[in-house]
């Protein structure tokens, strides 16, 4: 049987890693800000999406994930690499 659940239970790898990375940037960047960062670059996502994203409630489309990578400077892999 397929599970589509990390091994912690989350519905992404990715999160705690976004998270992480965001609180990182030289710019204070709260969730609404990366949200809105991430619209400009056109990928619609809110506040909301973005806590749950990092919480690993939601799940990450390739897109999203190219996306976000693209804005944190780094690259698909290290967001996946639950080892980094």
């Amino acid at each position: 049987m397929y599970k589509n659940k990390a091994q912690n239970g989350s519905n992404n790898i990715c999160g705690a890693k976004i998270k992480e990375l965001r609180q990182n940037l030289p710019q204070k960047t709260s969730q609404r800000r990366f949200a809105d960062i991430l619209t400009l670059e056109g990928l619609d996502l809110d506040k909301n999406a973005i806590q749950r994203i990092e919480s690993g409630q939601r799940f990450v489309t390739d897109i999203e994930l190219k996306t976000i990578a693209r804005i944190l400077h780094v690259s698909c892999d290290e967001l996946v690499n639950e080892d980094s």
